[in-house]
């Protein structure tokens, strides 16, 4: 199927906002609500890094949208819509259909418009961008800059599914749906994110790289220092049974990638604002650790004593 092929059968179908023109024009027009922020974020994802090359296109569409929303998500925003850049290898019409299906289908769950963007096929293997467009009200966006000392650190959801589901995808564990699922189709926790500013939270970002590595990266960018109590972490019942008991299976599960939960730094005060949004949003939060001044990061274990950790997370490029 060539490009022009592409966009005439399987995304113009898709691009109905007004904002893409019916994919004739080569920019999308957009006009945010009055009195609010532009939030832009932008992701890549590639074969054999963040995607298995016999994973269900499908599934890769939603995977490339569903990165992005989370990255609004942690920033308070609300989509609005996307732009996709598709650089493929030599895909069949059925790998094509499939991809536009999900991408139809991560689109409709999110209430987001497809605005626009542009292919091009004989990569050596595929690397797939997003960037996705969103708004929040004005002066309410929160950062990775804004924790304080004092403040408590939570997750949303539970921690190391991802992980675990990727080993699954490798042929490397025995079959779980629901892990797989976790790897194979995040889900951004936009009404969560949406609430944390009215909550009182100070910071978000979300979970991507791994908790532990990206509560690092939250403390460099804020200046202060984060301790994580590994036997709070959360875990979903399927990953506790698979996971080594203590402190080693928390370990594993803390630096595994791929979870898209939100990491947030609140006040004290904020707790009871903070569980009634997570109880709306029907997602779990725990709290995993406490931010005070100084700066660095530490990891405490069973017994109360700090953990050492040789590798906190996925670093791009090691």
């Amino acid at each position: 199927m060539r490009e022009g092929e592409i966009i005439e059968r399987l995304l113009r179908p898709i691009a109905t906002h007004s904002a893409a023109r019916g994919l004739a024009d080569d920019a999308a027009v957009w006009s945010p609500p009055m009195g609010r922020e532009l939030v832009l974020t932008h992701d890549v994802i590639a074969e054999g890094v963040h995607y298995l090359g016999t994973d269900d296109p499908s599934d890769i569409a939603w995977k490339l949208v569903a990165v992005n929303l989370s990255d609004l998500a942690a920033k308070g925003a609300e989509p609005a819509g996307v732009l996709i850049g598709l650089g493929l290898a030599q895909p069949d019409d059925a790998w094509l259909e499939r991809f536009a299906s999900g991408l139809a289908r991560v689109l409709a769950e999110h209430r987001t418009a497809l605005f626009g963007g542009d292919t091009t096929t004989g990569a050596a293997s595929a690397v797939l961008g997003c960037t996705a467009i969103g708004h929040v009200p004005r002066g309410q966006s929160l950062s990775r800059t804004g924790a304080r000392p004092g403040d408590d650190l939570y997750v949303t959801g539970t921690i190391g599914d991802a992980g675990l589901g990727l080993a699954i995808a490798r042929g490397e564990a025995a079959p779980d749906p629901a892990l797989l699922r976790r790897y194979r189709l995040p889900a951004p926790r936009l009404a969560m994110g949406q609430g944390l500013a009215a909550a009182g939270a100070h910071a978000a970002m979300d979970v991507s790289d791994g908790l532990l590595i990206d509560a690092s990266r939250m403390a460099k960018a804020s200046g202060v220092r984060v301790e994580i109590t590994l036997t709070d972490v959360p875990l979903s019942e399927a990953a506790a049974a698979r996971l080594a008991p203590g402190d080693t299976g928390r370990l594993a599960a803390a630096t595994a990638g791929d979870d898209y939960e939100l990491l947030i730094a609140a006040p004290p005060e904020s707790r009871a604002a903070l569980l009634t949004l997570s109880e709306a949003a029907r997602l779990r939060l725990t709290r995993v650790g406490r931010v005070s001044a100084g700066e660095g990061f530490s990891v405490i274990g069973e017994g109360g004593a700090p953990v050492p950790v040789p590798r906190l997370g996925y670093e791009h490029g090691a």
